[in-house]
């Protein structure tokens, strides 16, 4: 591992609800993309899944020239795959800044921060009120 040589990146952060991708792009890859040690296929269920991560990459037609290691926390897997898209569109943004027009136009840029509501007192869920009776 130390005889390996040090390979530039570009380094950003994805999120999405409460999923969280560290995202590191590397310059002159073969297009791998490694989520959590594993082969994105492997680790992503759906191709949904697989073609939102991606979706960036296509956009910009660099699918090819990177290689893509992800660590990704928290969420479900559909989360996850749009916080490493954001993160693989933020990272795209540090290589090449005229991506910005067509990833913002394509909503990559922004992130998603809709998240659960929190339960308040005296109700059942965050809004839903107990059943009133009237006698």
């Amino acid at each position: 591992m130390n005889s390996e040589k040090k390979r530039q990146y570009f380094g950003c952060v994805g999120k999405r609800k409460t999923a969280i991708a560290n995202v590191k792009l590397f310059q002159e890859g073969s297009g791998e993309v490694t989520v959590n040690g594993m082969k994105m296929k492997e680790y992503f269920d759906t191709p949904f899944q697989l073609e939102n991560a991606l979706a960036p990459l296509v956009l910009t037609n660099t699918k090819a020239s990177f290689d893509i290691e992800a660590m990704i926390l928290g969420g479900g897997k559909t989360a996850q795959s749009d916080a490493l898209r954001h993160g693989i569109s933020r990272g795209l943004l540090l290589f090449n800044p005229e991506f910005r027009v067509e990833l913002k136009r394509a909503g990559f840029l922004r992130r998603d921060a809709r998240i659960k509501e929190r339960k308040k007192p005296g109700l059942k869920r965050a809004r839903r009120a107990p059943q009133w009776q009237k006698r």
